[in-house]
């Protein structure tokens, strides 16, 4: 088996598909939510934006990539807004499933509003929404992350706690 180059900096298509990802996966989840009452738009994007923040302000900062292009370019952005890190917290940070949940909270209380709507007022619009927000939660995560993200990824050869997670071997 061929070992995998590593990107020092991502390119721009990457981080152009990975944010697509994410803000397709965003946009449906409101769009879902404002179909029950418009004004849960407010908090799920407050929601969204405080997990983002979350995300540079305890993970990024210590990132290999602080101040560069990573693949989903809040390297740079991370930079702007925090001061650096310790690179060694990255690696020894560990993550939990239970650490998660606020994450995959993102995708699944527009899913649980989406399958309440299919189920009391079916339209075929809300079940395609429903069924692409699926798709793009977790099979089209599984594919950006594993194919074009992390697989080329320098932090996770040098130790990332996903990877300890989410990798094929356990340690």
């Amino acid at each position: 088996m061929s070992e995998v180059e590593c990107h020092e900096n991502y390119p721009i298509q990457i981080v152009i598909l990975s944010n697509f990802m994410s803000l397709s996966i965003y946009g449906i989840g409101a769009y879902i939510l404002a179909s029950l009452f418009v004004w849960l738009i407010i908090p799920y994007l407050l929601y969204v934006l405080w997990l983002e923040a979350r995300v540079l302000r305890r993970s990024c900062v210590n990132c290999y990539y602080y101040g560069k292009v990573c693949a989903f370019g809040k390297g740079k952005l991370c930079a702007l807004f925090f001061k650096k890190g310790n690179p060694q917290n990255f690696a020894a940070d560990k993550i939990t499933w239970v650490q998660l949940l606020p994450d995959f909270l993102v995708s699944l209380i527009p899913i649980a509003v989406g399958v309440f709507i299919a189920v009391t007022d079916f339209s075929a619009l809300y079940l395609v929404l429903l069924l692409i927000l699926i798709a793009l939660s977790f099979g089209g995560n599984a594919i950006v992350r594993g194919n074009f993200a992390c697989k080329y990824c320098k932090q996770r050869e040098i130790g990332c706690p996903a990877e300890k997670l989410f990798g094929k071997e356990k340690a």
